[in-house]
C-alpha cells in the first residue's frame, strides 16, 4: 500500500493518530522536503515518530517516482507531506502513478494554510483564487499572480498569496557545467512579497489611472501558521514591505476592500493602527502622477 500522509503545520505532533500508526508501521517512509517546511526540522521528526525517514527532494519527487513506489504493491510505503497532501500537485502525481502501476493507494489528511489562514479572522468562504508569488530575477519577473489578485478584489473577495520557497534549486552555472551545484535555501519574507508587488503597483500606474492596488491597500502578513511563534501583521503594503515577521515560513493575504464586521473586529487585534480608517484611506483614489516608490528591496535580499 502507497499512503500519502498529511503532517499539518508546525510541530511533530500535528500528525494525526491514523497516519502516526501508519508512519509507525511502514517498510519505507519519505518526508518530502520541497513544496514546503516543517519549522521543527527532520530530527525532531524522527525522534517522535521513532524511525528514520528518507528526504525526498525535488529531483527524487519528480524524477524518482519509481523509486518511491518501488515494490509498493506488496510493502507498505509512506509518503509524508507538510500541510495536507493535496496542497501540491506533485502529490496529485504520485497517486496517478501509484494508480498506473496497479498500487493500492490511502490518503491521510491534515490541516495546511489553505485552511489554517482562518486564524486572521478573515472567513474562508470569502477567498477567491490563490496565486503564488515566485522569486523574481534579473531576467525573469512573471507578474500573472498580480491579474489574478486584482480579479479577486473586483469580485470582493480575499486572496491568499502563497509565497516563494527555494530548496535545493541549482545554479545556473552547475546545468551549463552538468555538475550539480545548488543555491542557499530560500523562503520568500512578506517584506519581498510586498516589495515586488510595490514594484507591480508602480510600474501599472505609469499606463494606468484606476488600479485596484496601492501602497495603502490593507494587507495581512503571517508567518509560522500553526506554530507557537505564529505572527499575523495586518497594515499597509507599504508598511509591510518595511516589516520584519521573523523565519519562514510566510504568507500574504490581501483582503477584500470591504469586509464583514465580524472580520475587521478579528483582525484589528493584529493591526496597530485604526483599522477602519486604514480601509477607508485605502478606497480613496491616488493620482498616478503623485505615487511615489520608496527604494525597493533588491530581488536577491532576505528580510
Amino acid at each position: 500500500m502507497f499512503y500519502v500522509i498529511g503532517l499539518g503545520l508546525g510541530d511533530p505532533k500535528d500528525i494525526t493518530i491514523k497516519g502516526l500508526e501508519i508512519v509507525k508501521r511502514c517498510h519505507r517512509v519519505y518526508l518530502e522536503s520541497y513544496t514546503s517546511i516543517l519549522t521543527c526540522g527532520q530530527e525532531k521528526l524522527e525522534e517522535f515518530y521513532g524511525r528514520k525517514l528518507i528526504l525526498a527532494d525535488r529531483e527524487l519527487v519528480e524524477q524518482g517516482a519509481d523509486v518511491i513506489l518501488c515494490n509498493a504493491h506488496k510493502e507498505d510505503v509512506a509518503f509524508l507531506v507538510v500541510g495536507d497532501p493535496f496542497g501540491a500537485t506533485t502529490h496529485t502525481d504520485l497517486l496517478l502513478r501509484a494508480k498506473e502501476m496497479f498500487i493500492p493507494s490511502m490518503v491521510v489528511h491534515n490541516a495546511s494554510i489553505m485552511n489554517a489562514i482562518g486564524c486572521c479572522g478573515l472567513q474562508l468562504y470569502h477567498f477567491g483564487e490563490t496565486v503564488s508569488i515566485p522569486y523574481w530575477t534579473d531576467t525573469w519577473c512573471p507578474d500573472s499572480f498580480y491579474d489574478k489578485i486584482e480579479a479577486n478584489v473586483k469580485h470582493g473577495l480575499h486572496t491568499l498569496c502563497l509565497l516563494d520557497i527555494r530548496v535545493k534549486e541549482p545554479t545556473l552555472e552547475s546545468l551549463m557545467k552538468k555538475v550539480r551545484e545548488y543555491q542557499p535555501p530560500r523562503f520568500m519574507s512578506c517584506s519581498e512579497a510586498a516589495d515586488q508587488l510595490l514594484q507591480l503597483v508602480h510600474n501599472r500606474r505609469k499606463n494606468e489611472w484606476k488600479m485596484e492596488l496601492s501602497e495603502r491597500t490593507v494587507v495581512v502578513g503571517l508567518a509560522r501558521v500553526g506554530h507557537e511563534t505564529q505572527q499575523i501583521k495586518a497594515c499597509t503594503l507599504k508598511e509591510l514591505k518595511d516589516s520584519d515577521l521573523g523565519g519562514p515560513l510566510h504568507s500574504l493575504i490581501i483582503p477584500a476592500p470591504q469586509m464583514h464586521p465580524m472580520e475587521i473586529e478579528y483582525l484589528q487585534q493584529f493591526c496597530d493602527d485604526n483599522l477602519k480608517e486604514l480601509l477607508k484611506k485605502a478606497i480613496k483614489d491616488e493620482p498616478a502622477h503623485m505615487f511615489k516608490l520608496d527604494t525597493t528591496l533588491d530581488s536577491n535580499s532576505t528580510s
